[in-house]
């Protein structure tokens, strides 16, 4: 489970190194909520989604899982993430700001109450995925940072 939820979320911060703006399409079109701030932002893109979905996906099999976990965690990591985003709009941080908590636990929360009936999952295998995934994510920032593929560590 973590193994989808650290290919949900580092898909597109590789994406965006090997791809640079090709394709990278705001998701939110450039809208501005209510507030006057962008909806999400234009870090998060079409792309980022659709190839985190799909990598997912791809990557449940090989790990033992069916596809349609690999998409329902990719999706909902992708989800989770989106909130986070809008949340930190909402705070007027900018885009790819950190936010320790925000930027993790939705990404990681979302995908593992989603498989909690169908990898029967308990609450404390959800807390401890949410925090083992919180650890990991900021030590593979640091790995992504030093490896030139995320433009600042967490």
């Amino acid at each position: 489970m973590l193994t989808l939820l650290v290919l949900a979320n580092g898909t597109p911060v590789v994406a965006k190194k090997i791809l640079g703006e090709h394709l990278a399409y705001p998701l939110d079109g450039g809208v501005e909520f209510v507030d006057g701030r962008p909806l999400l932002g234009r870090s998060k893109t079409i792309r980022g989604v659709v190839l985190a979905v799909l990598v997912t996906t791809a990557g449940a099999p090989p790990v033992g899982l069916e596809w349609t976990v690999g998409f329902l965690v990719g999706s909902l990591a992708m989800a989770g993430d989106l909130v986070s985003s809008f949340l930190k709009r909402r705070m007027a941080l900018p885009p790819s700001s950190r936010a320790s908590g925000l930027d993790q636990v939705p990404e990681a929360l979302f995908p593992l109450l989603a498989c909690r009936n169908p990898l029967s999952l308990t609450m404390a295998d959800i807390a401890a995925g949410v925090g083992l995934f919180f650890i990991g994510e900021v030590l593979l920032s640091r790995v992504f940072y030093t490896l030139h593929l995320r433009d600042r560590p967490y």
